[in-house]
């Protein structure tokens, strides 16, 4: 089965959907003298630091304030709202509800008044106390457990019982984590569909191969583009492998010995073992590691950038050879009518789409090194150095993988393909390339290799300097077919010069690679291949 949107289904946890609205924003009351504006302070105009009504960090948005371009321009609503604050401290709740339900069926004095009241606001989460709450413990876990518990007087003692904050905390990064890769493996899914009709189609289509961006053996557009899709293929088997491979980390207190919850049960190891499964269940999870400090191994922060960062990897190749044919005119992302390629250059037709892409990657490949650093210095049981990072790397990488499979579904919905252009580039390389079938020919003739060998040899010569020295069309076919000793071949130039010939087992090569190994793979994802991709900007 594909996998779904949302593993919560069921559990109460809200579908991922648009952005909230952002609040009005005050504006500032700039002073100005003459020609030196006088800003205010951040915490005069905001109410951040000096006093103000504590909504400084939901109000300073808008136009006043640094907004991520990834969150205001690129990414989709949904993997926006994914790593959100709200989606975020929603689970929090959700695995509150979910330990004291568990600690309810286990024995412990917690009421079904208790549970209900929990339920009952697991949305009312009033932002302007945590950031108060926040601002004065310097603790965010604690300033939402005091949140909830405002909402949840009854149920105000049994919140976080027994948990340490990484059960809140990294057991939430664990869902967000499988939910953001849900998200993104249908839309690396349709990628793949889209290019594989492409090659489909042009699986027959002589062009000129590269090696070194150097003139080389004949391909085919469809089987270029195979290239890329195998690429693809191999990032969508290893990103739903992490993503399948994921744990909880469960119910397992401060370093990770569950201490808390066998006190809790009065020694009862049977009981923390049915705890620490029960609540994994609920989450959806399939199993929770056995082993973890206080949070889980940061080597799996590690395994799931590094497979985002080996999908920019193929992304900025694609995109590259994209913006390459561009320039050569072979091939052209979509351009849209109204769309401008530059402000001083009226003719351009930039490759933005294909640009976006590559400057994306680029970030996105960056981003790997952060968690590997992280890893290597969690001292022990662990260092909270690993937080303030993590709070960045982990939304970034996804919010940027998912722009660029919008953008490259986007483009590999409309690509633009000119057979013309392509036939003019291989006429005039093949004659290079036909020589030695023209020896071979000669050879079956009568003629003498040596011989053959030589006089093509100062043909190409001749030719080249044309091209090189005077600009001209490459003419070594016609200086073949005016000299006389090549006269047993004459007649068998033009099938010697078809470029089918050249491109070896290329068709059939494409239509076995889509046959026997994407199709199969794209097949658990049908359902939702009819989604189109729209830009942002």
């Amino acid at each position: 089965q594909p996998p779904k949107l949302n593993n919560l289904e069921g559990s109460g946890l809200p579908e991922p959907r648009g952005r909230d609205q952002a609040e009005g924003v005050p504006l500032p009351d700039f002073r100005f003298r003459p020609r030196v504006p006088v800003w205010p302070r951040p915490g005069r105009v905001f109410g951040m630091a000096t006093g103000g009504d504590g909504g400084g960090r939901e109000a300073a948005c808008g136009h006043d304030s640094y907004r991520s371009p990834l969150a205001s321009r690129y990414a989709s609503p949904e993997m926006c709202f994914v790593f959100s604050d709200r989606y975020k401290f929603r689970t929090w709740r959700q695995l509150w509800l979910w330990l004291a339900e568990a600690e309810q069926t286990l024995g412990l004095p917690i009421t079904d008044e208790q549970i209900q009241e929990m339920k009952s606001n697991l949305d009312n989460i009033d932002f302007k106390m945590a950031a108060e709450e926040e601002k004065q413990l310097r603790h965010d876990v604690m300033a939402h457990v005091h949140t909830f518990a405002h909402c949840c007087p009854k149920a105000a003692g049994i919140i976080h019982l027994g948990a340490t904050s990484c059960y809140v905390g990294d057991n939430t990064d664990l869902i967000i984590l499988r939910n953001a890769f849900d998200l993104l493996l249908p839309k690396l899914a349709r990628v793949i569909s889209r290019l594989a009709d492409f090659a489909k189609e042009r699986a027959d289509l002589p062009t000129l191969g590269f090696t070194h961006f150097q003139p080389a053996q004949l391909t085919t557009v469809g089987k270029r583009c195979c290239l890329w899709i195998q690429d693809l293929c191999m990032d969508l088997q290893n990103l739903k492998r992490v993503r399948d491979d994921l744990r909880f980390r469960g119910v397992k207190g401060t370093t990770g010995t569950q201490a808390s919850f066998l006190q809790l049960f009065e020694g009862d190891d049977q009981k923390v073992e049915q705890l620490d499964k029960m609540v994994t269940e609920k989450a959806g999870f399939k199993r929770a590691f056995i082993i973890t400090g206080q949070t889980y191994t940061r080597k799996i922060d590690i395994e799931v950038l590094s497979v985002l960062a080996g999908l920019g990897a193929s992304v900025h190749k694609i995109c590259t050879d994209i913006r390459l044919l561009a320039s050569l005119k072979e091939l052209e992302e979509p351009f849209e009518k109204q769309q401008i390629g530059s402000s001083a250059m009226p003719y351009k037709r930039n490759p933005m789409r294909s640009e976006r892409c590559c400057s994306l990657a680029r970030h996105l490949m960056t981003l790997v090194m952060d968690p590997l650093q992280t890893a290597s210095v969690q001292w022990f049981e662990r260092t909270l150095d690993d937080s303030a990072n993590r709070r960045m790397c982990l939304a970034e990488a996804f919010l940027t993988a998912d722009t660029i499979l919008n953008t490259l579904q986007n483009i590999s919905e409309g690509l633009v393909v000119y057979p013309r252009v392509i036939e003019r580039r291989i006429r005039q390389e093949l004659p290079f390339m036909a020589t030695e079938n023209i020896i071979m020919a000669m050879v079956k003739a009568g003629g003498n290799r040596q011989d053959c060998h030589e006089k093509i040899r100062v043909l190409s010569h001749q030719a080249a300097a044309v091209v090189k020295q005077e600009g001209g069309d490459n003419d070594l076919i016609e200086r073949i077919q005016a000299d006389a000793y090549f006269s047993p071949v004459h007649s068998q130039l033009d099938h010697l010069l078809d470029p089918s010939s050249f491109t070896g087992r290329a068709s059939q090569q494409v239509r076995r690679f889509l046959e026997e190994e994407v199709h199969p793979l794209l097949r658990p994802y049908e359902s939702v291949m009819k989604v189109k991709a729209e830009l942002c900007l």
